[in-house]
């Protein structure tokens, strides 16, 4: 399979199952365009030279022009970088893999409450649909942490993001945790790795610098321009939040030092200007995620299929504007073209439900944060001493092959295979991919490989 397209007035070819990328000139673009049309995934009979149908498909291209192209993609194919076979499912690469794999990171829900009333919350302004405030007990988290230890195996490093809700609301649960991870992790022979997801309201200087000190990332919630922070992150007692919480991340960011943050927002469709939102955040903080809501299509705020055009139109004025500003970091154009993740990231993804696991204050046991409270997939009880074995190899046994229709997307070693959780809110099904979310997926890809192009100094 190769995927061509443009961008930022750049031709690239992806050849998705080898990982090439290619900047190619006019006429081997529309050739290569046209003979991907052609073929599909069957390896083209170059020693034949260029089909008379080519040639007559692209008239306005010389058949001398058309030829030279064509020894340029045959060279490329014989380098293994065209056309190139899918070698994982041929080694029946998803099949072999882990079926019950190590957990190795919690979301470690501290507070189910909340001092905001976000419109577009999907753990219902905190409470997670229950209708009940409150947050955990040392005791749970305790227990949480020796969970993880003992789940992980001989797996050394172990992820824990502070979660809610607002996790700040539940800081001496956060403070003794963290303390307890600390003082057992020689002896279990573990590494611990905190982050903290929060929305600024109740940072004082004290709580910034134990945020700066101890945890190896924050993630800080702001959703971009005064007016549109505002209307979306309302306080409790629907003030806006701007004010309140922008100089706080100011001063944690200016703490940081070389340790990780990002400015984390959302664009939903009451404003699809998102690019702003970025160029607002970026006077904030250098390392921005901007992120697309996902909803039900009754939800006001959900994005609509007929929205896509507007959206895409939107990431490419973004990549523009980043193309002429590099200090920015912007997360979802971040794109490792070179390496990229391991065999099993690339083929299943999040590892949500097997590798990642989500804790409730009550001691409950979800696939990840955005399963709370939804019946029929609870894995355990941390007081129950309950895991569900059966439920956590279902969601080990999501790959980009068994969603089928994943399987004939360019994009597939990229994504691995989306978000299970955007999956059942939207389509009622994990494996049934969220085409909205896939769009606009592909296209962000489009726009960061394009960049990536540019920085190697093979486009404008």
């Amino acid at each position: 399979m190769v995927h061509t397209f443009q961008a930022l007035g750049v031709k690239i070819a992806v050849d998705v199952n080898s990982g090439a990328v290619h900047v190619l000139d006019g006429v081997t673009y529309d050739l290569l365009g046209a003979l991907a049309a052609e073929q599909g995934d069957a390896q083209p009979q170059w020693e034949q030279g260029c089909p008379s149908e080519l040639l007559q498909a692209l008239p306005q291209h010389s058949p001398s022009a058309l030829a030279e192209a064509w020894q340029e993609l045959s060279a490329l194919a014989a380098e293994g970088l065209l056309f190139e076979e899918d070698a994982y499912i041929d080694r029946n690469q998803a099949a072999s893999m882990q079926q019950q794999a190590l957990v190795k990171a919690l979301c470690l829900h501290v507070s189910h409450d909340c001092n905001l009333r976000c419109k577009y919350c999907f753990a219902s302004t905190g409470d997670f649909g229950t209708g009940r405030r409150m947050t955990m007990d040392f005791e749970t988290a305790k227990r949480a942490i020796d969970f993880v230890v003992a789940k992980s195996g001989r797996r050394r490093n172990i992820e824990v993001d502070f979660f809610g809700g607002e996790p700040l609301m539940a800081m001496d649960t956060v403070k003794r945790t963290v303390e307890y991870a600390r003082s057992i992790e020689k002896a279990a022979g573990k590494c611990f790795r905190f982050t903290i997801t929060t929305n600024g309201v109740l940072l004082d200087d004290e709580t910034i610098a134990y945020v700066n000190r101890e945890m190896s990332n924050a993630v800080l919630s702001l959703d971009g321009r005064r007016e549109v922070n505002d209307d979306l992150r309302p306080t409790v007692n629907g003030k806006g939040s701007y004010d309140l919480i922008v100089p706080k991340f100011k001063k944690l960011i200016e703490g940081r030092g070389t340790k990780d943050y990002y400015l984390r927002g959302t664009f939903t469709r009451f404003h699809k200007d998102f690019a702003e939102d970025v160029k607002a955040l970026a006077e904030i903080g250098r390392n921005i995620s901007i992120e697309p809501v996902v909803g039900k299509q009754e939800d006001p705020y959900a994005l609509r299929q007929e929205d896509l055009p507007e959206l895409e139109a939107e990431y490419e004025r973004l990549a523009a504007y980043l193309r002429d500003h590099r200090e920015i970091n912007f997360f979802h154009f971040n794109v490792d073209l070179a390496q990229g993740p391991c065999v099993i990231k690339r083929l299943r993804g999040c590892g949500a439900g097997c590798e990642y696991v989500a804790i409730t204050p009550e001691g409950d046991i979800y696939p990840c944060h955005q399963f709370v409270g939804l019946e029929g997939y609870k894995l355990g009880s941390l007081y129950e001493g309950t895991f569900d074995a059966d439920l956590s190899a279902r969601f080990a046994q999501l790959n980009i092959y068994t969603r089928e229709e994943c399987r004939s997307c360019w994009a597939r070693f990229y994504c691995s295979g989306g978000c299970s959780a955007s999956n059942l809110l939207v389509n009622g099904d994990i494996k049934k991919p969220h085409h909205i979310g896939c769009a606009l997926e592909r296209k962000r890809l489009e726009c960061a490989i394009a960049l990536k192009a540019i920085d190697a100094g093979l486009g404008t």
